[in-house]
This record gives C-alpha cells, structure tokens and sequence, in this order.
C-alpha cells in the first residue's frame, strides 16, 4: 500500500475532507494549498445527473471566464478570404486552408484550439478523426465554427474555456491560476457554474449537480456545496 508524500501530508492537514466547503471558504483554502514551484492551475470537477448517453442530456458549451484562464492559447483558423484576413487581424497565430489541413494530416498539431469558418468544414470534415480525439473538432456549440472568426479569436484568446461532459456525466475544467486573486478566482469559479446551469438539460431530473470539488494542480481537492453552486442563476 502506497503513503502519502510529506507534502501531501502537510497539505491535506488542512483540507477537512467531511466538510463541503461554501465558495468563499474553498477559496481562501484552495489559496492555502499551494506548494508547487510552477503557478498551479485552479482545477474543478463535477458530477452531474445526466446521462450522456442520450442526446438530449448532453452538457456542452463555453464560458468566457472574467479574469481569463492565465494560459497563453495557440488558435488556429481554417478560413479563406475576408475571414482569413479577419483572423490574421485578431491575432490568431495560424490561419490557413487547404495547407493547415495537410499540417493536420501528417500530425503536426501547434495549436490548442481549431476554429473554422461553415463553409471550410467539409475540408475539416477529412481530418476529424484526427481532430476528435485531441477535442480540437470546431463545433457550433463551443463558438469554434462561426463566421465572426474575430470574435471568436478575441473570446478563446481572452478566457474562453470549452467544457463537455463525460461518459460517466463528469465534467473537468481549469479556472485560472493559483497566483490569482481571491476575487478572480470567485469570479471565474461562479461564472462558469453559471454556465454548467444555463446548460442544463430539459430531460436532466433530480439534483443536477450531485457532486462538485475545487482542487490545485498538486493538490488535494476540496468538496463544494452542490446546492450552493445549483443556485447561482
């Protein structure tokens, strides 16, 4: 049987794993917890009554978080014309066609997030079993296949977090940076739970968020009060 590391000792002393914390309390706790040498990510996790199983109980989305995600985010644009030269002035860091598929198909993935113009996805279509997989396939719902790609390079640049729910009805995102302030963390924590609510399905029944936690990159995680977090509206 396996032991804990001292330094996960040390941090689960004050973490008190019956309580379910209220937002301000996890907050200033998850503060608490850092003790990693790199800026650790804000990390939450939630269990949600769906099953994903049937459409109509699907979770998907985006939020544009307040304070941002303090990650630098490569996009890439499949765009031809005035919405290329649209890209290319929001700052999006590839913007491409035919070329950016060929860089596709022989693995070359430099980018953490693909948008595309409607009439360019029958040219992603070809590389969507390579795309799938990695969570990189524009979709209408994330705000990734649009005509406005300004918009939508301004928003994944500017703090847009993606979020889908899992086979088991689980859904994980990261929220900022530990070296956030308490106030940015709240605010990106309650935004994108507004979200996950605004995004309930009509089928979904009984308590929809059964579970939620708040957690550090090299932390122990810290468990919510679900109901807390099912109102906020």
């Amino acid at each position: 049987m396996s032991k804990n590391s001292k330094r996960l000792e040390e941090l689960l002393k004050k973490v008190d794993t019956r309580k379910e914390y209220n937002l301000n309390e996890a907050v200033n706790v998850i503060k608490d917890l850092k003790s990693a040498k790199f800026d650790e990510t804000v990390e939450i996790a939630l269990k949600l009554n769906v099953d994903p199983r049937h459409a109509d109980q699907m979770v998907r989305g985006s939020v544009i978080l307040p304070a941002g995600t303090g990650k630098v985010v490569r996009v890439a644009v499949i765009a031809k014309d005035i919405q290329a030269d649209e890209a290319k002035k929001a700052g999006a860091d590839i913007v491409g066609s035919d070329d950016l598929i060929e860089d596709i198909q022989k693995g070359i993935f430099n980018f953490d997030v693909l948008i595309a113009t409607p009439n360019m996805m029958g040219l992603v279509g070809k590389v969507g079993r390579l795309l799938g997989p990695k969570g990189l396939m524009p979709n209408p719902k994330t705000g990734t296949v649009t005509m406005d790609v300004a918009k939508a390079v301004k928003n994944v640049k500017g703090g847009q977090v993606n979020f889908r729910v899992d086979k088991q009805g689980n859904i994980h995102a990261g929220l900022g940076k530990i070296s956030f302030s308490n106030g940015e963390i709240t605010d990106n924590l309650v935004a994108f739970i507004k979200a996950i609510n605004k995004h309930k399905p009509s089928a979904a029944k009984g308590k929809y968020i059964k579970s939620a936690a708040l957690s550090l990159t090299m932390s122990p995680s810290i468990k919510l009060e679900a109901q807390e977090l099912i109102d906020l509206r």
